[in-house]
């Protein structure tokens, strides 16, 4: 084998090489032609040609391809900043040139450096919402999302949502062995049902751990993927949803009367609640109409009494940040996704004794909330409350990154209070402050880290609660957070894609 006349430690330089019959050189590098060659660099394929040299990042590359007599590489081209589509490249080889053995061993080397501890292959089941992103979504799964999936050789059924809770009554009825992935082309109000649907199964715990719930960002609100995937581009998205690692994700368990949810992203009372749920009517101003929202309360300085009991877990920001700190350092000790989801021990009281148990939702610990107060709770007034805000991610919506120390599966809320009669300039510096990444700090916001809760609205006869950004009763509710009872996909396997707290 002839030796590469290139430094070991730059994948970019222009190897001059003495090619041998086999097209092989060293162990990196396929001499597909006389004048072109394939490297596999630090981070890239680098692709040399007689005038060009360029570099795909493994994380692009969505498959590859040979026979005996040509090589496809399949992969996704960047567009804009934050758009990708599906390109390729392609060479004849000459068989009596190249060892297809060698091809064969090169290819498998490639993908193996693309996909990492990420599933090949996946199996998914695709839920549209043609209503999101003003009717938008089919067009943008068809355009941007599916050439993707198939590049990627997925195994994708797609389904359209007719009607609200149909995606609950879908996820019911699927066959989770038939799976890998469920994901909503829509806002955060599918992957909403998704999950509760799932929770809805008899086997609910084992459909819960099974099949990764994500969202192709295609609605108004889109805070999951920007959560898990760092963009609100469907096509990146796409990407990502490729390339992710399964992930443990908190589910919250809401209790109003009888009746159990589940809660993947926030629960709310107060003005965040009443300027995204009270503005519905003027969804046509975009995400301002939640600025608008706001600004005409805070003028109002409106207040909604309710007396609050809550489970503190960890109290004080620089608390909070050292748990964050330790949490994040995790990635050293298992930097392969894969081997921390099961080097991750859940709390005694998230896991069943029994195989049968185990396969249902987990027992409520603190009972619901029509059961007494759980021992050691107590139930305080807050006569002056202006926003209640539990938050089991970061991101609420773009560039609103309300829960900064969130993480996916420490088995915590988040929980921010504010007080509802601060002066009007003070709101609107905590409003301004959120897209600055400066809420956390801010010395009017309450934080901790809390496993339950419950809050009772008084002194109002109607009101707005929202739970993942959908509307409930306004009622009493009870909240507990279960760690790594939920599934989905992200890019690291155990942080958000948020700027975490320092």
């Amino acid at each position: 084998m002839s030796a590469v006349n290139v430094a070991d430690d730059d994948p970019f330089a222009d190897p001059v090489v003495e090619q041998d019959q086999q097209g092989f050189v060293g162990d990196s590098t396929l001499a597909v032609s006389r004048n072109a060659s394939l490297t596999l660099g630090t981070d890239a394929l680098i692709v040399l040609e007689s005038t060009t040299t360029r570099a795909i990042p493994f994380y692009n590359v969505l498959w590859a391809d040979f026979t005996k007599v040509d090589i496809t590489i399949q992969y996704a081209k960047p567009t804009s900043k934050s758009d990708v589509r599906v390109a390729y490249i392609h060479y004849d080889l000459s068989p009596d040139q190249i060892d297809p053995a060698v091809v064969k061993a090169f290819v498998s080397r490639l993908l193996d450096r693309a996909y990492g501890s990420a599933q090949r292959l996946k199996r998914i089941k695709v839920l549209v919402n043609p209503y999101g992103g003003a009717g938008k979504a089919a067009k943008w799964y068809n355009r941007d999302i599916e050439p993707i999936f198939a590049a990627a050789r997925c195994e994708v059924d797609v389904e359209k949502t007719q009607y609200m809770g149909h995606a609950v009554e879908i996820a019911r009825a699927l066959d989770i062995d038939s799976y890998d992935v469920i994901a909503s082309c829509s806002g955060d109000g599918v992957p909403h049902e998704v999950f509760n649907g799932l929770a809805a199964k008899p086997d609910a715990g084992k459909a819960l751990r099974t099949l990764a719930v994500v969202q192709l960002p295609c609605g108004t609100g889109n805070a999951m993927s920007w959560n898990l995937f760092g963009t609100d581009s469907p096509s990146m998205a796409a990407l990502c949803l490729i390339k992710g690692v399964r992930t443990p994700l908190d589910l919250v368990s809401v209790t109003q009367g009888s009746k159990r949810t589940l809660s993947f992203l926030s629960q709310a009372v107060g003005i965040v609640a009443e300027s995204d749920l009270g503005t519905e009517h003027i969804r046509w101003m975009g995400d301002a109409r939640f600025t608008y929202g706001f600004l005409t309360r805070i003028l109002r300085k409106t207040i909604y009494p309710a007396d609050i009991a809550v489970k503190v877990e960890i109290s004080g920001k620089a608390e909070i940040k050292n748990h964050y700190k330790k949490e994040s350092q995790l990635k050293s000790e298992n930097t392969d996704a894969t081997t921390r989801q099961v080097s991750i021990s859940l709390p005694s009281a998230d896991i069943e004794s029994d195989n049968t148990a185990a396969e249902n939702l987990p027992k409520l610990k603190y009972g619901t909330v029509e059961a007494p107060l759980p021992d050691g709770w107590e139930l305080i007034p807050y006569e002056n409350l202006g926003n209640f805000y539990s938050g089991n991610m970061a991101y609420m919506a773009k560039d609103a990154n309300f829960f900064p120390a969130a993480l996916p599966h420490d088995g915590l809320m988040d929980l921010v209070t504010i007080d509802g009669d601060v002066p009007i300039m003070t709101s609107i510096k905590l409003l301004m402050s959120v897209e600055k990444g400066k809420f956390f700090d801010m010395p009017e916001v309450r934080i901790r880290k809390v496993s339950g809760y419950r809050i009772i609205p008084k002194n109002q006869t109607d009101g707005y609660i929202s739970i993942d950004g959908e509307r409930v009763p306004f009622e009493p509710f009870q909240c507990e957070a279960h760690r790594g009872l939920g599934t989905t996909l992200s890019k690291n396997g155990y942080l958000y894609e948020a700027k975490g707290v320092a």
